[in-house]
């Protein structure tokens, strides 16, 4: 009698820890047929995350108890187009050690160095983070987004995906150039120490939150005091957001500290939902040392029927050399059902000034234009 007592004791104890507990798995699996064309030459492949970021992820949640909880969040890239995961940087300087991801952000690779995407495993190279939230908003550890990121992707008809990505952002992440350090830190960074308020436990971004959001962060190239840089690869980043009703805005900030210059980021970004369309609109100033930029996007995105229009016109000018880049970009999604989704998207860049964006996977030539289109389907689980 006793010992069935006592078995029955550990069974509410722990039914008690299960429900104080839970874990998601999900996931998106997004590919696409994508074109590129350019005077120079052309390629058709079959790419992934054409609207949707392919992904892998596990997070999970704590009640401990006077509204405070613990949060975890585990999330990969994924390139189901050749089944390789996508790679990572370890300490966002400007040697950038880690492995790159050949993974694909409109037709120009997201960089890191040292290893190409297919030699290393699955990494949580998109978000892998640790948090305590309560009424005090969260306090979250790890490799997470950076608030300077988000008003690219939030105010983008596209999201930052396939051929259509805002111009503006494209270039700004390729103002640096191509090392692990720049593009690591203008979309995630290592290391980071972040403060969130209003953005939901665990969330990934404000989206949807009525009223004030803001999210500051920190993070760390982890040198050695004794090193000739070492502030490498540290940086801050602040977003402060507003949404009432049909009405979103925020300002983004960030700079990140590199032994060959220091790089700004600063951004704004807002939308009005009319109902009948979804009115968006950002401006984008970056500066790498003494060499500024400056891009802006116009977009939209309208229901129709099952699915949904989008449009956009982006550009950007980098103020040293006056290369310029204006990209205009259409598209249409049809939900197949809740988690199933096609698309198409067509986008045109024209090139002045020497600038030589291209897109779908063409080479860029200097002051002529690039054309490309996805086609393709994106599965949520």
């Amino acid at each position: 009698m006793k010992k069935s007592l006592i078995a029955l004791a550990v069974l509410a104890a722990s039914g008690t820890s299960f429900a104080q507990s839970s874990v998601t798995v999900w996931g998106v699996v997004d590919a696409a047929v994508s074109r590129g064309t350019s005077d120079l030459n052309s390629v058709t492949r079959l790419v992934g995350s054409g609207i949707s970021s392919s992904q892998l992820g596990f997070r999970g949640t704590e009640d401990l108890g006077g509204g405070m909880k613990a949060n975890f969040w585990l999330e990969a890239g994924v390139s189901n187009d050749n089944g390789t995961g996508g790679g990572s940087t370890t300490n966002n300087t400007s040697t950038g050690t880690g492995a790159t991801s050949s993974t694909s952000i409109g037709g120009t690779a997201t960089a890191g160095t040292v290893a190409t995407n297919g030699t290393q495993g699955l990494t949580f190279n998109r978000r892998s983070t640790v948090s305590l939230s309560g009424g005090f908003g969260e306090i979250r550890l790890g490799r997470d987004y950076t608030p300077q990121f988000w008003n690219w992707t939030v105010y983008d008809p596209f999201g930052t995906n396939g051929v259509g990505t805002n111009r503006a952002m494209l270039s700004s992440v390729a103002l640096g150039g191509t090392t692990g350090s720049t593009t690591g830190t203008a979309v995630r960074a290592s290391n980071s120490v972040t403060y969130l308020y209003n953005h939901g436990a665990n969330a990934t971004y404000a989206a949807g939150n009525q009223g004030l959001h803001a999210a500051v962060q920190m993070y760390y190239g982890e040198n050695v005091s004794t090193s000739t840089t070492p502030n490498d690869g540290d940086g801050t980043g602040i977003r402060v957001g507003y949404n009432a009703g049909p009405l979103s805005a925020a300002v983004g900030y960030g700079q990140t500290k590199f032994a060959t210059g220091n790089m700004t980021m600063t951004n704004f970004g807002a939308s009005y939902n009319l109902g009948v369309a979804n009115l968006i609109a950002q401006i984008t100033k970056d500066q790498l040392g003494t060499v500024k930029g400056d891009g802006m996007l116009l977009g939209m995105t309208a229901p129709m029927g099952a699915g949904l229009v989008r449009a956009s016109y982006s550009t950007y000018e980098n103020k040293a050399t006056l290369a310029d880049s204006q990209q205009v970009a259409v598209g249409y999604v049809h939900n197949l059902s809740k988690r199933t989704r096609a698309y198409v998207t067509y986008a045109n860049v024209k090139n002045g000034n020497g600038a030589n964006a291209a897109l779908g996977g063409a080479t860029g030539v200097a002051n002529k234009a690039s054309s490309g289109f996805d086609i393709g389907m994106t599965h949520s689980f």
